[in-house]
């Protein structure tokens, strides 16, 4: 019988395939996913904060030629903790005010609820209109509104139930170009009127209200302006 031998081992051991070669693509395939997910998403990011400035630009202030209105409509703002009208608060009834006893209309629609903490907005802004001289007859209160555009709609079924067409609104500079975009959707004659800050703000201050409604009008474009609806 004849003996097959078994072929000779060569002295040089092949190495084992490491572990750490296989797992080394993968998380570089994962790695590489993950960049470009986070590109693409500051890439959306920029770009709706981008369509949030540009609407805020091309905002109109007016949609009618109008100088006398039936209402003046100041949008709300937070009191403090304890009830008192804060100074943006104060500064928006106080152009109201003043637009009132200029004659632009013979009426103020105070609009705003308890959005922020248990005050009522306007509540507390009928209370300052009424200290400065507007008579109680001439002020009408909308106590419900959560939001700018709860603001304009609510007030706007007020004017409705009296046979009102126009009105002037009264809010920061800030927050005006977004009230356009809301109040351009209504059935009204309007103008935007900016307040006049009681006192000078600095750049920082005016640079934090700017961001911000920035970002507010990114999310009434993408989101509310198509999800909120104004309920009773």
């Amino acid at each position: 019988m004849t003996h097959t031998r078994p072929p000779r081992q060569s002295g040089k051991r092949v190495p084992a395939r490491s572990s750490k070669g296989r797992v080394a693509p993968a998380r570089r395939k994962r790695a590489g996913w993950l960049a470009r997910t986070i590109l693409i998403l500051a890439f959306i990011a920029v770009a709706l904060v981008g369509w949030g400035f540009a609407a805020r630009k091309l905002a109109p202030v007016s949609n009618t030629s109008l100088t006398r209105f039936d209402a003046l409509i100041v949008l709300g703002f937070p009191a403090d903790d304890e009830g008192n009208p804060s100074p943006e608060q104060l500064a928006r009834v106080t152009e109201g005010v003043r637009e009132y006893e200029r004659g632009v209309a013979p009426r103020l629609i105070l609009t705003g609820g308890a959005a922020h903490n248990h005050f009522v907005e306007a509540q507390v802004m009928a209370r300052v209109a009424e200290a400065q001289g507007i008579p109680r007859s001439a002020i009408l209160i909308e106590p419900r509104a959560m939001d700018t555009i709860q603001n304009a709609c609510y007030s706007e079924r007020i004017m409705q139930e009296h046979g009102w067409h126009s009105a002037e609104v009264v809010s920061n500079r800030s927050h005006l170009p977004r009230a356009a975009l809301i109040f351009g959707r209504l059935p009204l004659e309007w103008r935007m009127h900016a307040e006049v800050p009681l006192a000078p703000e600095s750049a920082s201050t005016t640079d934090i209200f700017t961001a911000a409604e920035i970002l507010k009008t990114m999310r009434y474009l993408v989101w509310t302006k198509w999800t909120e609806h104004c309920e009773p």
